[in-house]
């Protein structure tokens, strides 16, 4: 039974992933050997999900799986995890969502997501989880599901709401003015804010206001960490040097800590410098969930690291070479 009052709604997709390695991305047209096949459990909104569970969070799931053994199995390994999923229904319109995920020797990867039952999640399979979205201190959202959904659920929550507009897609003004935290990469920016990322981050504020949001946005930079505009006030942190195996869910678990952090009400610049290393950790397994943190290994990264940086309006230095460890998939 979903208890009187959770840390962290999520109202998302909920995937089946198929993961190949190889050696390199396949260009337009190859065929390229798999050096290895895996399967996992994934979609943005479940492994968002797993990550502030692992953090320690009271989780609870709002999405649907197909009527198939591959949405038991998910809902199996959520609630194995921690997360309350009584509010993941199943439907009859369409399988459990899947992705196909290629993972390149320099953990690289590139994603094809089949939306499956996530893409009938409606407005009325909200019904049953009006109290959790309206008592839970964050709801999270992402755009695997269909983004009149994450309206409805953003109109719904009386706690602070994260959106995560990935796969990017040009946003209604009133999911926009609904939101109280965006966190978007580079390429999110540009589709959501109508604008490229300025390359002076001191402007940023100038594109959110004039955009429509009223909250705070948080840009992820892949290996250069991420930024933080709230208000007036740009404020960047670089993650540790870690070593990388896999960035699939890395973005995703950068979500789920900063809803951990900020339903506990850790002030943002603390709750950004939480998530970068939370994500940063998870990159050194293969999969979207199998190298996501907990928070005792999150504190003693950012202890061995030192001091918390201070604003710094240009975007930081790379603190590590190679492949990005923040990356939205």
């Amino acid at each position: 039974m979903t208890p009187a009052r959770v840390d962290v709604a999520v109202v998302g997709s909920v995937n089946i992933d198929l993961v190949a390695t190889v050696a390199r991305l396949p260009l337009p047209g190859e065929t390229v050997p798999a050096l290895g096949f895996e399967q996992f459990f994934g979609g943005k909104g479940s492994n968002q999900a797993v990550a502030a569970a692992r953090l320690g969070r009271r989780v609870a799931f709002v999405g649907l799986t197909g009527e198939d053994a591959e949405g038991g199995a998910v809902r199996a390994a959520l609630g194995a995890e921690g997360v309350d999923v009584s509010h993941l229904g199943t439907t009859a319109e369409a399988g459990t969502g899947r992705a196909i995920v290629l993972v390149a020797d320099d953990a690289e990867n590139s994603i094809v997501v089949v939306g499956g039952a996530n893409a009938v999640l409606g407005e009325e399979h909200l019904t049953g989880a009006a109290e959790v979205l309206e008592q839970a201190a964050v709801v999270v959202a992402q755009l695997e599901v269909p983004v009149e959904t994450v309206l409805a659920a953003a109109r719904l929550a009386g706690g602070t709401v994260v959106l995560n507009p990935a796969p990017a897609r040009a946003l209604p003004r009133e999911l926009l003015e609904a939101v109280d935290v965006l966190v978007v990469n580079e390429v999110e920016y540009e589709v959501v804010l109508g604008r490229p990322l300025p390359t002076d981050l001191a402007d940023v504020p100038a594109d959110v206001a004039a955009s429509g949001l009223r909250g705070t946005v948080v840009v992820t930079l892949g290996g250069r960490g991420a930024v933080l505009c709230d208000g007036g006030e740009v404020v960047a942190e670089a993650p540790p040097v870690v070593p990388v195996v896999d960035t699939t869910g890395a973005g995703d678990t950068f979500i789920g800590a900063l809803a951990d952090a900020l339903s506990r009400r850790e002030p943002p610049r603390d709750a950004l410098r939480w998530a970068v290393h939370a994500a940063s950790l998870s990159v050194g397994a293969l999969g979207a969930t199998t190298g996501m943190p907990s928070s005792e290994q999150v504190a003693e990264s950012i202890r061995t690291s030192g001091p918390t940086s201070a604003p710094v309006p240009p975007v930081p230095t790379p603190a590590v070479d190679g492949p990005a460890p923040i990356q939205e998939v």
